[in-house]
């Protein structure tokens, strides 16, 4: 099951698509990490999930990603009186920590933190911003706001602060529990929901370890104040633009999507672009010109893998959002204007012996069009450092490593293959030579190009290039 384009797919799972024959029709139309969303279903659900794609996974023999997306706080309003109530712009409108039912004047909001935070001037948002508040006074339980934006407003709907940092966790005691669930069951990446500052990154990494990579989510504005602090202490950035656009104009988005995009490039962390990429096919088995163009955009500007949410996990025609991701990608790859942007997109090499080593690699790729890159990787940091400089060739990752092969189905250009362990550098290029022809990457008299770190097995020691010849 090699995959000729180099941006991956990222697809969710959920009722539409829950059961063994479901997923492996997902895989074989082109998914390469299936994401669990734990805002919904039971852990029963998901382990279930998780134990049909390992069982795919051997079938295959292509390591298969699995990302764990934490729901993360949910900040909601109470009840209404009758289920309901409505808004009027201009009015009054008082929130309190009354666990009484709510109606047109006041209603119940059971967040003290956000209390907490709140200034003058303060505009909150309800119901996915359908409805906006401006804070005129506040306590440490009540704040008395007018309704800037009015309209229908109903039980539990969400509340956003855009402009203010939460003093709130990202793991709520639901996500510790789904965590530990997780990193039980072997899951490869986690993303973390509600991120705000880098010590959110810290504070997961205190628990999870080396057990996964972490995803951070980038839905908060406050985090894009910290974009590069966090960029850099997590393994990889998705671009949630659902809740960004909820508590940003909508016209910054796509600004904010580039920079994310271009930070995460330059570090060479992965970076993933998740909501609405192909909506309408929840409900159709077409998209619309507008959303092909969005997802084609995300490929041309070099992103690591796109991401299906609703359209393959609820919505009716899963394999078709899946296929047609899949052949906007590759139109997109072969097109030679997007090779000429990925170029002119690329940073300079950061002054490190790893990435002076990959950027060289980049340039003999350039120069000899070999059939592959080959990196000998226990960790998947020289993989990821050559997935960095973008090359034009394949990239073929050699690990002994399965946590390691399967994190890498997140990353640009990867194809991850489990090898044994290797003691010198003869049978290093011996195995990556024999790899390449059985993987059908390279044949006879092709040039292949080795990037690995001596001594073998220690994490971040990539110092080694060599150029091969498949033997005839």
């Amino acid at each position: 099951m090699r995959r000729t384009r180099s941006a991956r797919i990222v697809a969710t799972l959920g009722p539409a698509t829950t059961d063994e024959p479901a997923i492996r029709a997902l895989f074989e139309r082109g998914v390469d990490v299936f994401r669990l969303n734990f805002s919904h279903g039971t852990q029963h659900d998901h382990a279930r999930r998780i134990e049909s794609i390992r069982r795919l996974e051997q079938e295959y023999g292509r390591p298969i990603g699995i990302l764990l997306d934490l729901q993360g706080p949910k900040l909601r309003l109470g009840s209404f009186e009758g289920g309901r109530a409505h808004l009027d712009a201009g009015a009054r409108f008082r929130l309190d920590m009354d666990e009484a039912a709510g109606n047109e004047r006041r209603a119940p909001l059971p967040h003290p933190e956000i209390f907490a935070a709140l200034r003058d001037g303060t505009e909150l948002l309800l119901d996915d911003g359908k409805l906006r508040l401006r804070v005129d006074s506040h306590g440490t339980d009540f704040a008395e706001t007018t309704v800037l934006v009015g309209g229908p407003i109903s039980d539990r709907k969400g509340v956003n602060v855009p402009s203010v940092l939460l003093p709130i966790s990202p793991l709520t005691p639901k996500d510790r529990d789904d965590l530990a669930f997780g990193l039980s069951m072997g899951v490869d990446w986690v993303a973390l929901s509600f991120v705000q500052r880098p010590e959110d990154i810290e504070e997961a990494r205190a628990i999870i370890g080396s057990r996964a990579w972490i995803m951070a989510k980038l839905e908060k504005p406050a985090a894009i104040e910290h974009l590069d602090a966090i960029v850099e202490l997590c393994d990889g950035i998705m671009v949630a633009r659902g809740d960004l656009g909820v508590e940003l104009p909508p016209e910054q988005v796509p600004e904010l999507q580039r920079l994310i995009v271009r930070t995460c490039r330059k570090r060479g962390k992965p970076v993933v672009v998740a909501t609405q990429m192909l909506e309408s096919m929840i409900f159709s088995p077409v998209p619309t010109r507008a959303e092909v163009s969005d997802v084609a955009t995300a490929v041309y500007d070099g992103v690591d893998a796109v991401m299906l949410s609703a359209e393959s996990a609820s919505g009716k025609y899963p394999l078709e959002a899946v296929a047609m991701m899949d052949r906007i990608i590759a139109r997109v790859e072969a097109d030679p204007s997007y090779r000429a942007g990925i170029d002119a997109t690329h940073d300079a090499a950061l002054s490190t012996t790893a990435d002076a080593v990959c950027a060289s690699m980049r340039q003999v790729a350039s120069l000899l069009a070999p059939a592959a890159t080959v990196t000998y990787t226990s960790s998947g940091f020289t993989s990821l450092r050559a997935a960095r400089e973008r090359p034009a060739v394949p990239i073929l990752s050699l690990t002994p490593d399965v946590a390691a092969a399967r994190r890498m189905a997140m990353v640009w250009g990867v194809h991850a293959v489990l090898v044994d362990d290797v003691h010198d550098v003869a049978e290093m290029i011996e195995c990556a030579c024999r790899t390449a022809r059985a993987e059908g990457f390279a044949k006879e008299g092709d040039d292949v190009v080795v990037v690995a770190g001596l001594p073998f097995g220690q994490s971040g020691t990539t110092n080694l290039l060599h150029v091969a010849r498949i033997p005839r």
